[in-house]
C-alpha cells in the first residue's frame, strides 16, 4: 500500500516516514500540500496521506480540501498528523474531510492504532 507523508519538516517526515514503512508500506513525501498534489497525481492508488496542518505554500487543511473536491482521489485515507491540538481545529478539519487526527508528539503504537481503525493494517501488523 502507498503512503505520502506531507509536512515541512524532514525530520518529521522521517520519523513518519519509518514508522510506515515498518507497517509495510510504500512511503512517498511531500514538503507541502501543493507539492503532495502532484506526488498523488503521480500515485493514484495511494491510500494513505498523513498531514501536517502548518506548512508554506499549501497547508494541510487546504489540502485535504482539494483532495476531497476530486472525485478520483474518494478512497484516499487522509489522517492529519499535527501540533494543532485545539478542539476547533480538528472539528475543523474533520469536517473538511479527514478521516483521522493525530496530536504531535505521538508514539509509532499511536499510528498503528489510527491505521487499525481506519482499516489500514494488514492482520499481520495489528499490535
Amino acid at each position: 500500500m502507498k503512503a505520502i507523508v506531507i509536512d515541512d519538516s524532514r525530520t518529521m517526515r522521517r520519523i513518519v516516514r519509518g514508522v510506515l514503512t515498518n507497517l509495510n508500506f510504500e512511503v512517498y513525501e511531500a514538503e507541502d500540500g501543493a507539492q503532495a498534489l502532484t506526488v498523488l497525481e503521480e500515485h493514484p492508488d495511494t491510500v494513505l496521506c498523513c498531514i501536517d496542518w502548518n506548512m508554506p505554500v499549501m497547508d494541510g487543511l487546504t489540502f485535504v480540501k482539494e483532495v476531497r473536491a476530486s472525485q478520483k482521489w474518494r478512497n484516499t485515507t487522509l489522517m492529519m498528523v499535527t501540533t494543532e491540538s485545539e478542539h476547533g481545529q480538528i472539528v475543523k478539519a474533520l469536517a473538511a474531510g479527514a478521516h483521522e487526527y493525530l496530536i504531535k508528539p505521538f508514539t509509532p503504537e499511536a499510528i498503528a492504532q489510527k491505521l487499525d481503525l481506519l482499516g489500514l493494517l494488514p492482520v499481520e501488523e495489528k499490535l
